[in-house]
């Protein structure tokens, strides 16, 4: 069994974040597709065949130059060295939207509702590589005193439906857009 760690002391610096993720991928022009017109990130930079060996795209999504670049001529993915990649979007209404966006570009959808530990509400799909990506709503956070939710409170759903339907404790699953609820 693996014990629970937190942060040792001592560490002379502290990750704020992921900054970016860079794949490869088979096909640089069907991903860049991909990522800009079905999740709507931008293109930020683009490097030719002559500085990097198949291209590489930068795309951005929020201030940052980038948060994921694409490296061409990477040949068909096996997925096999990224589990996945999640996203993080400001309301449940925004992932309801994002599950409807993607069904409507026939985005490969793997799952939709909540998973347990972190009781985030999401949908989780593939890009033309295969790679697995999320979007999703609601992460718990943990505080100072590192105290995480009891396993005993997670409630797994599998359907955005059945996860607005039966919230976990503490959790607002009101969706604000009532349109987007049959």
């Amino acid at each position: 069994m693996i014990p629970r760690a937190q942060r040792p002391k001592g560490v002379p610096f502290s990750i704020q974040k992921i900054g970016h993720v860079v794949l490869n991928v088979s096909d640089l022009a069907a991903s860049v597709r991909f990522y800009t017109e079905v999740l709507g990130m931008s293109v930020s930079d683009i490097y030719g065949e002559e500085m990097m060996p198949g291209g590489m795209v930068f795309l951005r999504f929020n201030p940052d130059h980038h948060g994921v670049a694409l490296v061409g001529g990477g040949g068909p993915s096996s997925s096999a060295e990224l589990h996945h990649m999640a996203f993080e979007v400001a309301s449940l209404d925004e992932v309801i939207r994002a599950r409807d966006h993607l069904r409507a570009h026939a985005a490969q959808i793997d799952f939709e509702g909540r998973r347990r530990a972190g009781v985030q509400i999401a949908v989780e799909f593939r890009d033309p590589d295969g790679h697995r990506l999320e979007i999703y709503w609601g992460l718990d956070q943990v505080g100072s005193d590192g105290a995480t939710r009891p396993a005993a409170q997670w409630k797994g759903a599998k359907s955005l439906a059945e996860a607005i339907a039966d919230p976990v404790m503490g959790q607002d699953t009101t969706v604000q857009d009532k349109t987007l609820v049959p």
